[in-house]
């Protein structure tokens, strides 16, 4: 479920307000990754996947955006950043809503400026580190993608309040 139009509207204005320039292509609706690559495979750079996540001891939730190919095993990414094994679950849709605003298929960290504080941004070090022009995601809708530059991207999830915790998903879990 996408945001409400002037969610979308209130992103565009968040990142002319922060000097960013971005390039969006518009596309039929699309809730999985693999949807979704027909439409914007021509769009070079790093492409996401997203999972919005709750530490089912904590209580808090966790939107981690990795690189679209990635294969994501719960219970290592739970000991990367330290919550215990078996701590992370798929949190709903309801939750979605409440925090990022954005229903199920739009999880996008571009959603980080509805948050107030409660959702930790993790972010997949390959999209900074793997000498991409552009990185893209939803703009608040799943039937958009959005692209930035990696430094632009980082400003805005900044200026949201959120310090991403990057992660070498790479590396063996310890």
């Amino acid at each position: 479920m996408a945001a409400a139009p002037e969610l979308r509207e209130a992103l565009g204005q968040r990142l002319r307000d922060l000097g960013i320039a971005a390039v969006t292509a518009e596309h039929p609706e699309v809730f999985t990754v693999e949807e979704m690559m027909p439409h914007v495979q021509h769009m070079k750079g790093g492409h996401s996947k997203n999972l919005f996540l709750k530490d089912k001891k904590k209580k808090g939730f966790w939107l981690v955006t990795v690189l679209h190919n990635r294969q994501i095993n719960l219970n290592d990414l739970a000991k990367k950043l330290g919550v215990g094994s078996g701590n992370l679950r798929f949190a709903d849709e309801n939750a979605m809503l409440e925090k990022l605003k954005v229903g199920q298929g739009c999880a996008t960290p571009l959603a980080l400026f509805c948050d107030q504080g409660d959702v930790r941004f993790v972010l997949d070090a390959g999209f900074l580190e793997g000498g991409h022009e552009m990185v893209y995601f939803h703009p608040m809708t799943n039937s958009a993608t959005m692209g930035l530059s990696p430094d632009d991207f980082l400003k805005f999830v900044r200026s949201t309040g959120h310090d991403p915790i990057i992660v070498h998903f790479d590396e063996d879990v310890k």
